[in-house]
């Protein structure tokens, strides 16, 4: 099996629930799999839960477990929020205010440990982190390539093209896009896909069929044109 180049990337998505936490852990499988120390973070998480007294988000919690460097449920997530709104929101419910320099910090902390850091995003590319930031300055505060999960179902050509268009004009650079079966009964696949091959002027790294089971084992990831080449 090649030695993969460690390359850290952002993912985000075209919509909220399109399956960006299953696209990160299934990266993080396959790039463990070839004999790295991954790391998985979900800095900025809305919708939680009581554990042992600590909101923890369920998202999260599967990133943790996904990589193979040992990180504390703080460094995987720093921001955890009760409430499943707008980050912003729910941050201010909790009289709380989204630092970006505090999940730069995070992701600079999981890369001295690991060869691969996979940062999963919060929404869609442009929802508000405070009142003067977006996710999109997040990322171009960390200086990482970006991975676009499309969630495949009605609507997801033009929020994707849109997204794609925006990454770009953001200043960040756009390494590939994975598409997500999120409905079983979205139709013509593969014509949305040769649809978006043509306008996203990015490669597809993969696709992901609807499974009820959570079992993603017949998914297909293409590590290659994201790991083999050094930052």
């Amino acid at each position: 099996m090649e030695k993969l180049t460690a390359r850290s990337v952002f993912i985000t998505g075209t919509d909220t629930g399109v399956g960006k936490t299953v696209v990160t852990v299934l990266l993080a499988r396959q790039l463990i799999a070839h004999g790295l120390r991954v790391a998985a973070l979900k800095p900025i998480a809305s919708g939680a839960r009581r554990i042992d007294g600590q909101w923890r988000n369920d998202d999260a919690l599967q990133l943790q477990q996904a990589g193979n460097v040992a990180l504390s449920y703080a460094q995987v997530n720093p921001y955890c929020f009760e409430l499943a709104v707008a980050p912003h929101i729910a941050a201010a419910q909790q009289q709380q205010v989204i630092d970006v320099d505090v999940v730069a910090h995070s992701v600079a902390v999981a890369r001295a440990h690991a060869e691969v850091v996979l940062v999963e995003g919060i929404g869609g590319w442009q929802v508000p982190l405070n009142d003067h930031a977006t996710l999109a300055d997040l990322v171009l505060k960390l200086r990482l390539p970006v991975i676009l999960v499309v969630g495949l179902r009605v609507g997801c050509l033009n929020h994707s093209i849109l997204t794609a268009q925006n990454i770009r004009a953001t200043g960040c650079h756009l390494q590939g896009w994975i598409a997500n079966q999120i409905a079983p009964e979205f139709l013509f696949i593969d014509d949305h896909l040769a649809t978006l091959q043509r306008h996203l002027d990015a490669p597809l790294l993969g696709l992901v069929s609807y499974s009820p089971q959570a079992d993603y084992s017949d998914a297909w990831l293409t590590l290659d044109t994201l790991f083999t080449h050094p930052e």
